[in-house]
């Protein structure tokens, strides 16, 4: 998903917002390396963006209205078979290993699968926490990273700063950059 204005950044495309001297598409295209088939969902908003990964990432891009996440993942969803991997593109610290692990859950579940970290967590490295729901006691924040499926949705909650860390805002990027692993 690489279809958000960079507002709270103050950039023009948040996905070509770069994040240790790279574009955080960038960094999201080289965690799903494993994946079969990788989409660019993009709007009017980020036209830059769906240049970028039509040519230099080499994905096919899924256009959408850009009137928010969640209309444009349905308008996006409506264009593919699930089950679908779903990322969005504000996930810097993001690698394949985590990727494989969701992959991994999904493939022993066979369901919908949303990737949720402790709200604790969050704050914890200092970033924000924009949307927040109770589970069995607990405040928990989605990911970024789920698996839409056919079937029923269960949660995943990790203790992991990789997903833990989504870029909305300046601060959440420079914790990203110190949390990068020497590139």
């Amino acid at each position: 998903m690489c279809g958000g204005r960079g507002t709270r950044l103050q950039c023009a495309e948040k996905p070509l917002f770069s994040v240790g001297g790279r574009p955080m598409i960038d960094r999201v295209i080289d965690a799903l390396d494993a994946c079969e088939s990788v989409y660019a969902v993009v709007s009017p908003h980020t036209p830059e963006t769906a240049i970028r990964a039509r040519e230099a990432l080499e994905c096919t891009t899924i256009e959408t209205p850009g009137d928010g996440y969640v209309p444009d993942l349905n308008s996006a969803l409506s264009r593919v078979e699930p089950p679908v991997l779903t990322v969005a593109a504000d996930l810097p610290l993001l690698d394949g290993q985590t990727v494989s692990a969701v992959l991994d859950r999904t493939t022993a579940y066979d369901g919908s699968l949303t990737v949720c970290v402790p709200v604790e967590r969050k704050r914890k490295l200092g970033v924000s926490a924009d949307t927040v729901f109770e589970h069995e006691g607990r405040t928990l924040a989605p990911s970024g990273l789920n698996v839409v499926a056919d079937a029923t949705d269960e949660l995943m909650i990790r203790e992991n700063d990789r997903l833990a860390v989504n870029v909305n805002r300046p601060r959440d990027a420079q914790i990203a950059e110190a949390l990068l692993p020497c590139e």
